[in-house]
């Protein structure tokens, strides 16, 4: 499962002054939960946190996929929610969806736009998770066999007969039932 840890935390070292903090509540009959002030990341430390290298977050910038805060002499300044959106394109990205379809998705209310793009990428999803059990399938059958030559492994060849496999080079259509695919 992939996780990704937006949480900001100062990049000062830990003998330092800690960072400000600040009250959620002002009312005088409850007690003040303290929360520290997110500092805002420079464009280097959001890189380093994501191993992303700086010139694709400026990519993402100029597609409109991040629109991070500017301060003095135009340096971007990435805020917490800034981190959440860098999180979900990089999630989104290794799940196989494209720019412009994260750019939809993250532009979009819940309208049917954006349930469009989801139910797309949620069966090209499928079809790769597919593909890869399948090849899990030929791995495992690889690994229990005691034949020489594994080709002649009957169980291996019954899982090529049976049409788990896709051929090599064979484009199949997402959602597409594994033997109803076409010859």
């Amino acid at each position: 499962m992939l996780r990704l840890n937006v949480d900001m935390k100062s990049s000062a070292p830990p003998d330092s002054v800690p960072a400000p903090m600040t009250s959620r509540s002002a009312s005088p009959t409850r007690k003040s939960a303290e929360v520290p002030t997110p500092t805002p990341m420079t464009i280097g430390e959001v890189a380093a946190r994501f191993d992303l290298p700086t010139h694709v977050l400026r990519h993402w910038e100029s597609v409109g996929l991040l629109s991070p805060a500017r301060a003095v002499a135009d340096r971007r300044r990435y805020t917490g929610d800034d981190l959440v959106r860098v999180a979900s394109i990089v999630a989104l990205k290794r799940a196989g969806m494209s720019l412009p379809d994260i750019g939809t998705f993250l532009a979009t209310l819940h309208t049917p736009a954006r349930k469009e793009v989801l139910r797309r990428n949620r069966d090209e999803v499928r079809a790769k998770l597919a593909a890869l059990e399948s090849a899990l399938a030929l791995i495992e059958a690889g690994l229990k066999c005691t034949h020489e030559d594994l080709t002649t492994c009957p169980s291996y060849q019954a899982l090529l007969a049976h049409g788990d496999v896709p051929a090599s080079g064979e484009e199949t259509e997402p959602g597409t039932p594994r033997r109803a695919r076409r010859s």
